[in-house]
C-alpha cells in the first residue's frame, strides 16, 4: 500500500524502516548524526516547508514531514 507524507510526497509501506517523531529522537546525538551524514549524502527530502514533526526512514531516503508521528502511524497500520 501507499503512504501519504504530506503535500505531494506518496511511497509505500514495504520501504518503510522506521517513523521517527522530530522532537524527542532529536535530543539523542547519534540520531542528530545520522540526520546531518544522511543530508550530506543528498538523501534528505523535505516533503514541505512547514514545521517538521517527523521523520520517515526508508531503504534509500529520510523524509522530512510535517505530519506527527501518530497520524503517520494510523495510515500505515490502515495500509495493512
Amino acid at each position: 500500500m501507499y503512504i501519504h507524507l504530506g503535500e505531494n510526497t506518496v511511497i509505500t509501506d514495504k520501504n518503510i524502516i522506521g517513523i521517527f517523531d522530530m522532537d524527542t529522537s532529536t535530543v539523542n546525538k547519534a540520531t542528530r548524526d545520522y540526520l546531518n551524514k544522511a543530508e550530506k549524502d543528498k538523501r534528505i527530502k523535505y516533503v514541505s516547508y512547514d514545521l517538521p514533526k517527523s521523520f520517515i526512514v526508508t531503504d534509500d531516503t529520510v523524509y522530512v514531514s510535517p505530519i506527527n508521528t501518530a497520524t503517520l502511524n494510523k495510515r500505515v497500520i490502515k495500509s495493512k
